[in-house]
């Protein structure tokens, strides 16, 4: 890991409000915290964690890890999103794949001591690049995951899932990155999900068997493990609108030039000259370009009615 990629997961780690993401299409746990919660963050020779009361994360320092910066235009209006996906070759990335709930033991890579005595069980989801656990120490809950062993979560009949969601056990994402860890209870299948860290699990996607969503442009041959979210400059981690903020727009735009991909960089940027002159933009034929093209149009316009400054 080259000492960029290092400082890059080290400074958004200490910024409260990036969230992160670990897990695959389909199944993905999200980490977050406000700059209010307490939180515990310790960096050593192997990574760097984050934990507070409802969740934590960690990534380790490992060797081909690359970052790549992207932006995609959502929904109506002037709206877009931003990230940076943490990848892998495709097959360094690959973790276990089981399909069936597995025993793995006591979570003794728990990043919280007290947690590191409870059992994980794979509860065998079939994702390329991270293996989707709970862990428990409940008696009763133990006793069901157990009988579940070697059987598919999704099986006709399979009480298990019930049962799961009802007890509401820590889910632990785990990738080649890293993990992060849930303990917030499991909402309700007609629930809302928790502000703070909480999970993803949606059966028609993970049936797709993609690595990621096609919106997102990562490069062929790489798969996303993990992803951090940096602040955005106008939109809270639940994606409310509020005032423009430069300097946050500034910092992505940053991160954008040193690790997004150096074609679509150099679009944009061309894009905004036009539009900053007057003129009509170049044709973009490519649906990637086109991408991009909405996005520059997007900020423009923001940039535009927030004003200089």
């Amino acid at each position: 890991m080259t000492e960029a990629v290092r400082r890059l997961i080290l400074d958004q780690a200490e910024e409260p409000e990036t969230g992160w993401s670990l897990g695959g299409f389909g199944a993905i746990a999200e980490f977050m915290r406000t700059p209010e919660e307490a939180a515990s963050i310790k960096a050593d020779e192997a990574g760097v964690a984050v934990v507070t009361g409802l969740g934590a994360m960690r990534i380790d320092w490992i060797a081909g890890l690359r970052p790549v910066a992207y932006e995609t235009a959502t929904g109506q209006g002037d709206r877009w999103s931003h990230a940076v996906a943490l990848c892998l070759e495709a097959g360094p990335a690959t973790m276990s794949g089981r399909t069936v709930v597995a025993e793995l033991g006591p979570d003794r890579a728990a990043l919280r001591p007290q947690d590191r005595d409870a059992v994980l069980f794979d509860l065998g989801l079939g994702v390329a690049q991270a293996d989707i656990c709970v862990r428990t120490a409940d008696p009763a809950l133990l006793a069901q995951l157990r009988a579940g062993c070697g059987r598919s979560l999704f099986e006709p009949g399979n009480p298990l899932i019930g049962a799961v969601i009802h007890a509401g056990p820590h889910r632990v994402f785990l990738g080649r990155p890293g993990r992060i860890e849930v303990y917030q209870p499991v909402p309700p299948a007609d629930g809302r999900s928790p502000e703070g860290p909480h999970t993803h699990v949606l059966p028609k996607l993970l049936a797709s068997g993609r690595t990621h969503a096609a919106t997102a442009p990562i490069p062929a041959g790489w798969v996303p493990c993990a992803h951090l979210f940096p602040p955005h400059p106008a939109r809270d981690a639940l994606g409310r609108k509020r005032p423009f903020e430069a300097a946050r727009h500034q910092a992505f735009q940053a991160l954008w030039r040193a690790f997004g991909d150096p074609r679509a960089v150099a679009l944009k940027d061309e894009v905004l000259a036009a539009l900053g002159e007057g003129r009509e933009p170049p044709t973009l034929v490519s649906r990637a370009d086109r991408a991009v093209g909405r996005v520059a149009r997007c900020q423009a316009r923001t940039l535009a009615a927030a004003g200089p400054g």
